[in-house]
């Protein structure tokens, strides 16, 4: 019998990791100098792989599956060896099931990468259809017939603090624009207040004048409905908001 005879019966076990002890020793001393029993070696791992996808993927050629038929039946050991595995197909659904539990680890991720995904770009809408809301919110109080605006002036030499206010009654909305402010003293800020005609005054925004002494109060949450008598803008302790004011007064106006 030639070396590759001698081996040629192993080669199916030693391909599946089910040939132990001196005959797998044997094997790997002849497979380290044999190259065409290591050529084989990689063939029929190949048949195995390819037979194995066969259950879940595309179907392998004819020719691979009958190859590892053939190295199977030409295995004489598997009928008296009983310390070897009980036989080749009790190996193969253990490769398809390892198989198939690998794509569905893939699969679960990739559902929880994709839900991850749409979840942020419902929010990216989500906070996108609330800032185009906030951006016709004030386009509508600047440009509505009914708003009510009020010039604020100081009552010293220039450069004069001003501001200017656009108040919609029904809907509680006011956008009130400020220039030439004084910086802050420290711990202070400045609140604009809505002077009703009827009750106590209501705050209706604290803000910090810029660089140039300029500032913007935006739709501060307002009650609806209040008629507006005035408005001013006192300067308040730092820690506001405040219930009602208590600090020197900066400007005040009347509805135009």
């Amino acid at each position: 019998m030639s070396g590759h005879e001698q081996f040629a019966d192993d080669l199916a076990l030693y391909a599946l990791d089910a040939l132990a002890g001196e005959e797998r020793v044997s094997l790997e001393q002849h497979l380290a100098g044999c190259t065409s029993c290591h050529s084989e070696l990689q063939r029929l791992r190949g048949d195995m792989a390819l037979l194995a996808l066969s259950a879940g993927g595309p179907r392998p050629p004819q020719r691979a599956r009958q190859r590892l038929l053939n190295a199977i039946a030409k295995e004489p050991r598997l009928s008296v060896r009983a310390a070897k595995p009980q036989a080749w197909w009790a190996v193969v659904p253990w490769v398809i099931a390892a198989a198939a539990m690998v794509m569905v680890v893939l699969l679960i991720r990739h559902d929880g990468e994709l839900e991850k995904t749409v979840r942020a770009l419902e929010q990216q809408v989500a906070q996108q259809d609330v800032e185009v809301q906030q951006a016709r919110d004030v386009v509508a109080t600047f440009t509505a017939p009914e708003a009510q605006q009020v010039t604020l002036v100081a009552a010293k030499t220039p450069p004069q603090p001003q501001g200017k206010t656009f108040y919609l009654q029904d809907k509680g909305r006011l956008i009130f624009l400020a220039n030439n402010l004084p910086p802050l003293p420290p711990e202070k800020i400045y609140e604009l207040w809505l002077i009703p005609k009827t009750g106590a005054p209501i705050a209706a925004g604290l803000f910090r004048p810029d660089a140039h002494g300029s500032a913007t109060v935006v739709n501060p949450p307002l009650p609806t409905g209040v008629e507006a008598k005035t408005f001013a803008v006192t300067l308040e302790p730092g820690s506001g908001p405040h219930d009602a004011p208590r600090g020197s007064a900066v400007m005040a106006g009347t509805g135009e």
